[in-house]
């Protein structure tokens, strides 16, 4: 029996993340920052096989927006939620800066 196999999407915002991340860590070691995008892409091209699996984003949900949940790849966090058979990730972030101010200053960015 084969089984269901969702499509995993970038939007432009988080591809332009991990590009950020992956810049400035290659900085200090390119080697790492390679490595780190290798396990940021993997981990999110393995939601094509079981997107539920991750965790309801708590700051969004607590606001009562369920709809998005994140993957763990300390320190990072991907963003992403489930439409029909595509998994969009929305954004990719460091899990040790406040969520609810990255959210606030991107929404804000290009009023």
């Amino acid at each position: 029996m084969a089984r269901r196999k969702w499509r995993v999407v970038w939007a432009e915002s988080a591809a332009d993340d991990l590009v950020e991340i992956v810049s400035f860590i290659a900085g200090n070691s390119p080697a790492n920052a390679h490595r780190l995008l290798i396990r940021l892409r993997s981990r999110a091209d393995s939601l094509e096989r079981s997107p539920q699996r991750g965790r309801v984003v708590p700051e969004l949900a607590s606001a009562g927006t369920r709809m998005w949940r994140e993957l763990v790849v300390k320190p990072y966090r991907i963003v992403y939620r489930i439409r029909k058979d595509i998994v969009m990730v929305g954004a990719v972030v460091d899990g040790r800066r406040d969520l609810e101010d990255l959210l606030l200053e991107r929404l804000t960015r290009n009023v």
